[in-house]
């Protein structure tokens, strides 16, 4: 099995506090007419987030002491949650999931909504779409021309409900761009449609692209960050244990695959102690302080086992779930640096 999901229980419920169904390799070819309806952004239901009303995305960790700003906030986030659809397919899903499934749309608000776009409620609105992710599935199968059209097919629900924001919500406001996993190659593919070496550039406060390898060739204009509060800039990493190396395929490392520090916020392999970190969120959305070091080293972060309860008993060598959980902390605090540098630097011109 690709290593994107070679996790065991326990850090599902220590560090992201959620589980997951039993994943599911799907063998049918896929068949458009075998898709679900496309979602409908004009319906609130259809986004797993939004600013004027209340939802996941409003929630603080336990034990805390941050806020949620979302009333005030002068910068959106569009946030493209991971891939949450790993079960066997249910009613008109097959390759890619149904936007009204309640069962599903509650995994997704009760997990990605709710430990990882929460990180930018402190200086953002939050904009979530729903949208037909595609099945887990399209990490393992040989089958390209069903990963393919797949994918295609959630990029284009965020490819729409992006437009439909920039037309209903976004009133030229900054914004950030954000993903994690699946999210994240969705996010990526907005940025360069959208972004990259265009207009709408000189809007993007920055872009956290987590979970998925971002490359020296990814993009043309937009340039990794390389020290805090650094706007216009983007940030991506793939966290695992320090000296584990994943199976090719997914994950990527060598020197070309950008990798920032989320305790340094640049792409350097400075190794960062553990006291420079400011927390991230476990099981019941809890705040957990100083949980563990970082450095990164050829295009991985690697960390040290985090200090949490039983971490004794942990043997975990992939971190990809908890990628924001680990540093949410550091994120929030980053997140607001970037905000603040933009609008600086924008009023200074």
């Amino acid at each position: 099995m690709n290593s994107i999901f070679r996790v065991i229980p326990l850090i599902l419920v220590v560090i992201s506090g959620c589980a997951r169904p039993k994943p599911y390799l799907i063998e049918s070819a896929y068949r458009m007419d075998q898709q679900p309806p496309a979602p409908d952004y004009t319906r609130p239901a259809h986004w797993a987030a939004l600013p004027d009303r209340k939802d996941a995305a409003d929630l603080v960790p336990m034990h805390s002491s941050f806020t949620n700003q979302q009333a005030t906030a002068s910068v959106d986030v569009f946030f493209v949650y991971p891939t949450m659809y790993v079960g066997k397919p249910q009613g008109s899903q097959s390759w890619n999931a149904d936007v009204n499934d309640p069962t599903l749309n509650a995994r997704i608000d009760s997990s990605a909504i709710t430990n990882q776009a929460t990180v930018f409620n402190g200086s953002c609105k939050v904009y979530a779409p729903r949208y037909r992710q595609a099945h887990y599935a399209v990490f393992l199968t040989k089958d390209t021309s069903a990963q393919h059209q797949a994918l295609d097919l959630a990029y284009r629900d965020v490819r729409t409900a992006f437009l439909y924001y920039l037309s209903h919500y976004n009133q030229g406001r900054p914004l950030i761009v954000a993903g994690h996993s699946q999210g994240s190659i969705h996010a990526i593919r907005l940025l360069q449609e959208f972004f990259d070496g265009k207009d709408l550039q000189d809007q993007l406060v920055a872009a956290y692209l987590i979970g998925r390898p971002v490359t020296r060739q990814t993009f043309q204009s937009l340039r990794p960050i390389e020290k805090p509060g650094q706007s216009g800039t983007f940030a991506s990493w793939c966290t695992f244990e320090k000296n584990f190396h994943p199976e090719p395929g997914f994950f990527q490392e060598g020197p070309e695959v950008i990798c920032t520090n989320p305790l340094l916020w640049n792409s350097s392999e400075t190794y960062a102690a553990r006291s420079l970190h400011q927390g991230g969120v476990g099981r019941n959305f809890k705040f957990l302080p100083k949980l563990t070091d970082a450095q990164t080293h050829n295009g991985l972060l690697w960390i040290s086992k985090p200090h949490v309860p039983g971490a004794f008993l942990l043997n975990i060598k992939n971190w990809h779930v908890a990628d924001i959980n680990l540093f949410y902390g550091n994120m929030r605090e980053n997140v607001a640096l970037q905000v603040n540098h933009y609008f600086q630097t924008h009023s200074a011109r």
